[in-house]
């Protein structure tokens, strides 16, 4: 592992720094020095390089490997240098630099992050960093004067003392501007009064929160309207810069005015998730994704999920994944004991989709979020819903038998011999199925689940999760055999039997988890939004989890899609075979992306709720092409493969648009089929 690191490191600053255009050697040799994998969570070291920030302790974030060298480099550090860093958070900044500067200072005003950050300095023998915990944004004037100063978080202005604590010729750097998005402005005192200020461009840090920063009531408010959360100025400050900036051409589209006019911008996902606050009351929050390997689209509902699970009692996480496989995530996320096979989730193809670092962030978050819960019952579980699990299904009802009846695990054995030989080829069952030996099949592995439900009050004794998770399993294998006998013919059968699968399960995990339960499901757009509204429905006779959803809970669930523009993608070129970070074609002209695209809005959200104005959802709802890309990707056949015609305002009740997406970051292991993962719980699986 370690010369696996120092590996990754390389690339990493020969990729994402040096090859962005980092030219300071300085900086870049310090960049190869500074061990980054120690100073990020255990679970996360296989990420340390990647080009993206990562979670860190106290809710914060170490910041991405660029946007790191960027500063030092802007801010000229160079030996002999005494340096000051608002900010400290892991301490990975101040290491880099103190590699270069002779003395670095650096305040952090969380006191758990600034006591580990000294750990760290002192483990490293970097002995001339020096962690301070205090209010950044006061300085160090008993150290001052300072050649370089760097901010590593957003203050609404340049902040007097820290101008006034820069040597003569030194140089400040810092994001100035709102809480969500800020300039990186670098202040250049050239004379006892005189400085000099550049613009290095659009930036996104934590608030700068202190004395001479913003409020800390402001950094954690929540109840500011949702129009402002744009800024400042507020959504129609915003609206109507955007209808002057729209070209005479795209404002006469009534599809591109409607999604002006609806648009709720948001700068960060933080303001996403407070926007989305607004359906907090309901029983069901679905949310979709327009692909299955957009970083984004997975950073967008784990933000959403946790404000929900943490703020608003929901307890359920219910994914577009296979049961087995979620219940060794479940078992992290609640604290559980490890499985004893918990190298063996989501190896089956698509590995990537829940083996990827936006996963492992969001099950690290939600894990914290569990334990502020006193009473383990409260914990937000991470379920799977589908279908596709029939070998681990088996392999799962077998397992609890074998603990609470093994002379009725004796008899399933027998029962689900049929299945055996189709475990790792479940597909090729469909084929057998239809020979009048296999027909018995179907009445077996029923059997034994109703045998399961039979003996339900007196399996109770040693579990009820346990029970309830062997029972679904059951219905797993029982669903899954008629799926694969229907997909053989290739109607929409299979598609319909899998999604009434999934939200008959999501109905059970309501029931189990009591009265009280709320749950945030996770699935591809075509799953989430109401098939009636789309061809899926009104051309193949084809339903989803969607349409089951509002067909059952009403004004109970809200139905949320994703959408995006361009970017990249992690797909395959056809089904089980190897991953590849794909480019995503800029969307259509004719299709609900290309008018998103069209507004100039780089993210927001349009609600489609009886607040919107009926002629913005009747316009809306106009029938148009909409893109869907799944574990598969074909651009050069992307109009065939990955369009279709759908009702966008009656499809979801509302649409989260991010105008460039990109891939997700997934380790090497995950890649290609039937690799073997490393072995860490649960972020090896």
């Amino acid at each position: 592992m370690p010369q696996e690191l120092a590996k990754a490191r390389e690339r990493m600053v020969e990729r994402q720094i040096a090859g962005r255009g980092v030219r300071d050697e300085r900086v870049l040799a310090a960049m190869r020095e500074v061990p980054r994998e120690e100073f990020v969570s255990e679970s996360l070291r296989e990420f340390a390089y990647e080009d993206a920030p990562l979670p860190i302790e106290a809710g914060q974030t170490i910041s991405q490997p660029y946007i790191v060298a960027h500063m030092v480099e802007l801010a000229r550090v160079s030996p002999g240098d005494r340096v000051l860093e608002i900010g400290a958070g892991s301490g990975y900044a101040a290491a880099v630099m103190g590699r270069i500067a002779k003395e670095v200072y650096a305040i952090e005003r969380h006191a758990e992050l600034a006591s580990l950050a000294r750990r760290r300095m002192q483990a490293l023998g970097y002995d001339n960093v020096t962690i301070i915990h205090g209010d950044g944004t006061r300085g160090l004037p008993e150290k001052a004067p300072f050649d370089a100063i760097l901010v590593a978080a957003g203050g609404p202005d340049v902040p007097e003392t820290l101008r006034d604590q820069l040597a003569v010729g030194g140089r400040l750097v810092l994001p100035v501007g709102k809480r969500t998005v800020q300039r990186l402005v670098v202040v250049h005192r050239t004379g006892p009064d005189q400085f000099e200020e550049e613009d290095h461009g659009a930036v996104a840090f934590v608030p700068l929160v202190g004395e001479h920063g913003w409020r800390d009531d402001d950094e954690h408010s929540a109840s500011r309207p949702a129009t402002t959360a744009a800024g400042e100025t507020g959504h129609s400050g915003v609206l109507a810069g955007l209808k002057k900036r729209l070209a005479p051409g795209r404002g006469r589209d009534p599809v591109v005015t409607a999604f002006v006019e609806a648009a709720e911008p948001f700068a960060d996902f933080d303001a996403l998730a407070r926007l989305t606050e607004r359906y907090a009351d309901r029983r069901i929050v679905a949310l979709g994704e327009a692909t299955h390997g957009t970083a984004e689209f997975y950073e967008a509902r784990a933000y959403i999920t946790e404000r929900l699970v943490r703020d608003h009692g929901f307890n359920i996480v219910a994914v577009e994944a296979d049961w087995p496989d979620a219940a060794i995530y479940d078992a992290h996320v609640r604290r559980r004991r490890r499985p004893e096979d918990a190298d063996k989730a989501f190896r089956r193809f698509p590995q990537w989709m829940w083996r990827n670092a936006e996963v492992y962030r969001f099950l690290e978050r939600l894990a914290a979020i569990n334990d502020e819960f006193a009473d383990p019952s409260a914990r937000a579980g991470f379920y799977g819903l589908d279908i596709y699990s029939l070998g681990a299904s088996i392999e799962a009802v077998l397992d609890y038998l074998d603990r609470v009846d093994p002379d009725a695990a004796r008899v399933a054995r027998e029962r689900y011999g049929c299945l055996t030989p189709w475990r790792n080829e479940p597909a090729g069952y469909g084929r057998m199925a239809l020979t009048p030996g296999f027909r018995t099949c179907e009445e077996e592995v029923t059997r034994t689940l109703i045998d399961l439900l039979d003996q339900r009050l007196a399996y109770l004794v040693e579990n009820g999760d346990a029970l309830f998770s062997a029972e679904q399993n059951a219905r797993i294998v029982a669903s899954a055999e008629a799926y694969y006998r229907a997909i053989y013919y290739g109607d929409a059968d299979a598609w319909n039997l899998r999604d009434q699968h999934m939200f008959d399960t999501l109905e059970r995990i309501l029931d189990h988890r009591g009265p009280q339960s709320r749950a945030v499901v996770w699935a591809h757009n075509s799953h989430i939004g109401d098939a009636r509204h789309t061809e899926m429905g009104q051309i193949r006779g084809e339903h989803n989890i969607g349409q089951l959803i509002r067909e059952r809970f009403g004004e109970a669930a809200v139905l949320v899609g994703f959408g995006t523009d361009r970017g990249t993608v992690a797909a395959a070129s056809s089904w089980d075979r190897p991953m590849e970070i794909k480019r995503v074609n800029p969307a259509r002209d004719d299709s609900f992306e290309g008018r998103c695209h069209n507004t100039g809005i780089p993210a927001f959200l349009a609600d489609f709720g009886e607040d919107q104005r009926r002629d913005i959802r009747d316009t809306l709802a106009q029938p148009l092409l909409e893109r869907a890309i799944g574990v598969v990707y074909r651009p050069e056949s992307e109009l065939m493969s990955h369009y279709f015609e759908a009702e966008l305002a009656r499809q979801f009740d509302a649409f989260v648009w991010i105008e460039e997406t990109r891939a997700v970051t997934v380790p090497a292991d995950a890649r290609q089929h039937g690799a073997h993962p490393r072995e860490t719980f649960p972020f090896g699986v």
